[in-house]
């Protein structure tokens, strides 16, 4: 949950590098806010409740995907293939399963070094 915060804080930010376990924590915690909030907006009719969310996430969301491109040395504006059918998910799918590039890149110090020693999580 900590990751879901701690993107939701960054809301705007899209230099830097997110690590794989950012991204998908936050995917992960955001897919489960809005089941939820599916659940309890068709309980108490209104079913607008899930678009409110994804509303207030859109922002956060693709502040932490490009953030997590840039960890694999990729720009942002990678994000932009998701417009094309299919092959576009399936390559961003696949972007943000990568690991990230070792040591600093164009974007930053790698997120996964602690002092330029790499953390054991």
């Amino acid at each position: 949950m900590s990751y879901f915060i701690e993107a939701l804080k960054k809301y705007a930010v899209f230099s830097g590098r997110a690590r794989r376990k950012e991204y998908w924590m936050f995917a992960l915690f955001a897919g489960i806010i809005a089941i939820v909030l599916g659940v309890i907006g068709v309980a108490i009719k209104f079913p607008y409740l899930v678009i409110l969310f994804y509303l207030a996430v859109l922002l956060p969301g693709l502040g932490v995907s490009v953030r997590r491109l840039h960890d694999t040395g990729r720009s942002g504006w990678w994000l932009f293939i998701g417009i094309v059918p299919v092959i576009g998910g399936i390559t961003l799918l696949v972007f943000t399963c990568l690991d990230s590039e070792p040591g600093a890149n164009a974007y930053g110090p790698n997120p996964k070094e602690v002092g330029g020693v790499p953390a054991h999580a």
